[in-house]
């Protein structure tokens, strides 16, 4: 009645559905092993009982039968559930062990895109140091302290002054632009399209340059 979970030689993996199905089997032992002490409780012997009269003969107030064969099924099904508590026991641990491992690698994973991305990273060429609430800037999700790697075609490594951007700002009313930034040491996508508001100016926000 031992089940086996898991393959020694790696083709397959301990799932929790192996679990469930290991616990519904343990489940179903110990009904059986409390319905064969029932059985002996009904005889009223249980498991010690003795068998034979003061003169040596089977007793002839009990079902000697039935009697045995209960005792000889309990010991059986103790030495089956004794060994699918360990099966258990061994699946619970493969699973966790597991799972460890399963979170260790996704945080060296993890660490290790952050750190690609520290390193990828282009320098920053210029800072919002303003943005107007209900502007086209706000709306886009342009923040103060925003450090901008890319605007429209303006980039890192073309940019020369803030004429730039006002060129692309101007050639791109009405016009999605895709600006990056990085924001808590993280680059940051967003689409601005500049248009005309209730303030001034087609952004609503305030660019300057980073001197390097």
């Amino acid at each position: 009645m031992k089940m086996t979970v898991g393959d020694t030689s790696g083709n397959s993996e301990t799932t929790m559905d192996d679990v469930k199905s290991l616990m519904k089997k343990k489940d179903d032992i110990e009904e059986q092993i409390k319905a064969y002490y029932d059985v002996l409780e009904d005889q009223g012997v249980g498991v010690e009982g003795p068998l034979i009269d003061e003169e040596g003969f089977p007793r002839a107030d009990v079902n000697v039968y039935q009697i045995r064969t209960a005792r000889h099924n309990i010991s059986c099904l103790q030495n089956d559930h004794k060994s699918i508590m360990a099966e258990i026991e061994e699946a619970l641990h493969k699973l966790h062990a597991r799972e460890k491992s399963k979170r260790e690698h996704d945080e060296v994973e993890a660490h290790g895109e952050a750190m690609d991305q520290q390193v990828t990273l282009p320098s920053p060429f210029a800072l919002v140091d303003a943005v107007t609430q209900g502007s086209p800037a706000s709306g886009a999700g342009l923040r103060v302290g925003d450090e901008v790697i890319e605007f429209g075609s303006v980039t890192t490594e073309n940019f020369q002054n803030l004429q730039n951007i006002a060129a692309v700002v101007q050639h791109s009313e009405g016009k999605p632009l895709r600006v990056s930034v990085i924001r808590d040491e993280h680059k940051v996508q967003m689409s601005l399209t500049p248009q005309r508001w209730s303030g001034r100016g087609l952004l609503g926000c305030n660019i300057v340059p980073i001197r390097r």
